[in-house]
Order: structure tokens, then C-alpha cells, then sequence
């Protein structure tokens, strides 16, 4: 499903186009349950394969709806790959109703840059324009809960220099650095989050995580952190990974502690 049918924005900006989309993991569930977008890490170049559709199927077993969401990298450049997940968030609600799905559990997935633009979700949204005339664009892009895997976060310190590049340019400005540096956009109304890290990551430094959950604890928002001691950086699932591919079942039970899942989940009968 295309994110938008026609009068993309930033089409313009680039030669070789792409248009947005997201392919749905729809739940036959005739009671309205909750719902999680799915951004893939890439490093803002791509957006790598295992850690899509396999995290969908996985929300599908504990009773969630999901949405993989193939989102603009490079050559696109900020505000783009934002406003798809944004997009992607409004959209998601529009058709709640028809999906059944409730419009009030939301959440977002992003691992590596992925994770980073689930961040950017999370600290830069909106309610909707009631005034405006797609529908889709009444709707909040805000997500009710946010899952960060070896999130980047940082522009700043500890951060990643090939996402950095691909989504702001060779050298940007500091005040571009610094309005993405997500650490530093935590806000009261920033969703409760979970997040995941392996300790010895060599891509996207473990302090990356421990920035966030700090500016969480500081805007008293509900968080979750875990630390795994070892591990690669991109392990999606992990399943290779005996220790870290606990990170499924905690963040199951994170859900279920938040009150995002339903009952049926939380009764045992996915």
C-alpha cells in the first residue's frame, strides 16, 4: 500500500524516485488490538531484509497487527524518511476502523537507523490538521509506544557517521545535528519505550541507548532498557544469539505490562 497516491513529497528532490509504501500484517481478529510499524535498519542507504518481514510475523504471534514500512533512504535526505514513518503512523490510524485496530495502541519498531527514525517518531509529531483536505493528514502521526533495537540517537556523540551522512549530507550544520540528536528532543509527551543493545556493539555505540533512557528518566517517562553483554551489531531477531534473543519475550512483556496488548494476549491464546 503506497503511503501516498499521488503529490508525493520530495519527489522533486531527487532523479531516481521511489514511492513509499507499506505491506500489512493484518491479524483476522475481529476485536480491535493493537498495531506496530516496522522500520528496518539500513543506515539510511537501504533497509535490510531481516529485520522487516521477519519482525512482522514475530508481532503477529503475540496477537499484533504490523506494518512493514519501506521508507526513503538515500539519495532522499531528511525530512523525508520522517515524514514517511509519520505518513505511515496517520495512515495506519486512518484505517483503523476497517483493520480493527485500535487507534489508541500504535506503536513503532526501528532497529540501527531504523531505530533512529523510530526515535524521531517519537519526539517529532503531531496531533493532525483537522483542516486538512486528505483525511489522512487529520489524523496524529504521535506512536503510543516506541521499540528501539541498537538504536542510533546521536548526531552528536557516540554517533554513527554513515547514517549521519546519508540522511543530512556531507558536514550539516549543527543545528541539524543537534535537532536530530534525539536525546535532546525527549519531551513530556515522547511515548514510553523499550529499548535493546548489545554492550560491545561496533557499529552504533551501546551509549547510544543509555542517552535516550537517561533523557526518558529525566522527562519521567516509562522505559525499559536491556544490555545484552555480547553480541553483533544487526542481529534482528538474534536467534543465532542464545542471550540476546531474549529481547523478544522481554519486550512481550513490556507490551503487556504498558497495556498494549489485549486480553486474548494476555490470557495465553497466541
Amino acid at each position: 500500500m503506497k503511503l501516498w497516491e499521488q503529490d508525493i513529497p520530495g519527489h522533486e528532490s531527487v532523479e531516481e524516485k521511489f514511492t513509499p509504501y507499506i505491506v500489512p500484517y493484518l491479524l483476522q481478529n475481529e476485536t480491535p488490538h493493537g498495531a506496530v510499524l516496522v522500520l528496518p535498519g539500513g543506515g539510511y542507504q537501504q533497509r535490510a531484509d531481516h529485520e522487516g518481514d521477519p519482525i512482522a510475523m514475530w508481532l503477529n504471534s503475540i496477537g499484533l497487527s504490523a506494518f512493514v514500512v519501506h521508507y526513503r533512504v538515500a539519495p532522499y535526505r531528511h525530512p523525508y524518511p520522517l515524514g514517511d514513518a509519520q505518513r505511515a503512523i496517520r495512515l495506519v490510524r486512518h484505517h483503523a476502523k476497517d483493520w480493527k485496530i485500535d487507534p489508541d495502541r500504535v506503536g513503532i519498531l526501528g532497529f540501527s537507523a531504523g531505530g533512529h527514525l523510530a526515535a524521531s517518531a517519537s519526539t517529532h509529531f503531531d496531533e493532525g490538521n483537522p483542516e486538512a483536505v486528505d483525511a489522512v493528514d487529520r489524523q496524529s502521526s504521535r506512536p503510543n509506544a516506541s521499540i528501539l533495537c541498537y538504536p542510533v540517537i546521536s548526531f552528536k556523540d557516540y554517533y554513527h557517521e554513515g547514517s549521519m551522512s546519508k540522511l543530512l549530507g556531507e558536514d550539516p550544520p549543527e543545528e541539524l545535528r543537534n535537532a536530530l540528536s534525539l536525546e535532546l528532543a525527549v519531551k513530556p509527551e515522547t511515548p514510553p519505550s523499550f529499548l535493546w543493545h548489545t554492550a560491545d556493539d561496533g557499529a552504533v555505540p551501546v551509549e547510544n541507548s543509555l542517552m535516550y533512557a537517561k533523557a526518558l528518566s529525566e522527562q519521567r517517562i516509562p522505559f525499559e532498557l536491556h544490555v545484552f553483554p555480547e553480541g553483533r551489531h544487526g542481529l534482528g531477531l538474534a536467534e543465532e544469539n542464545p542471550s540476546v534473543s531474549q529481547w523478544t519475550g522481554l519486550c512481550a512483556g513490556w507490551l503487556q505490562k504498558i497495556g498494549f496488548m489485549s486480553q486474548e494476549v494476555v490470557q495465553g491464546r497466541y
